[in-house]
């Protein structure tokens, strides 16, 4: 129970797994865009209040584990950093410095799942997914 966190007039512990993809399901979280992405989205949490426990960059989507106080909505949250994210992807990576009306570098919505007693779990299955992944492209390749 030493995770308990308070604010003003609430003690909290809320907890979720979240995952989201890009445009089309698009490979394309390699390289320069993971290496600054992972610090990117931690500041754009703090931003919020919110903490990222466990996080992992896949070539095809993003695992968030995030701690959110209860003030803030999970999609007010998700929304904050994926629209900030696609925002500092196209000034970094794509040249453009402002007029971002039609930028679109994430899909729309997200799964999102609360984390509860098993913790421990859903941190495993974060740190194991891309080799999960690379697996299941190999035995895709046999067929």
């Amino acid at each position: 129970m030493g995770n308990i966190k308070s604010l003003c007039h609430s003690v909290w512990d809320c907890k979720y797994h979240i995952v989201w993809i890009p445009k089309c399901r698009r490979k394309v979280l390699y390289g320069r865009i993971r290496e600054h992405l992972g610090n990117v989205i931690r500041e754009l949490a703090r931003q919020r209040e919110s903490l990222v426990l466990e996080g992992h960059l896949c070539s095809d989507h993003v695992h968030v584990y995030i701690s959110i106080p209860p003030k803030y909505a999970v999609a007010q949250v998700v929304g904050y950093i994926k629209g900030k994210s696609a925002i500092h992807i196209a000034r970094t990576f794509g040249g453009r410095t402002r007029n971002f009306t039609g930028e679109n570098f994430w899909a729309r919505g997200y799964f999102a799942s609360t984390v509860g007693r098993d913790e421990e779990v859903i941190r495993n299955y974060i740190r194991s997914q891309e080799a999960e992944d690379s697996r299941l492209d190999q035995l895709n390749l046999l067929k």
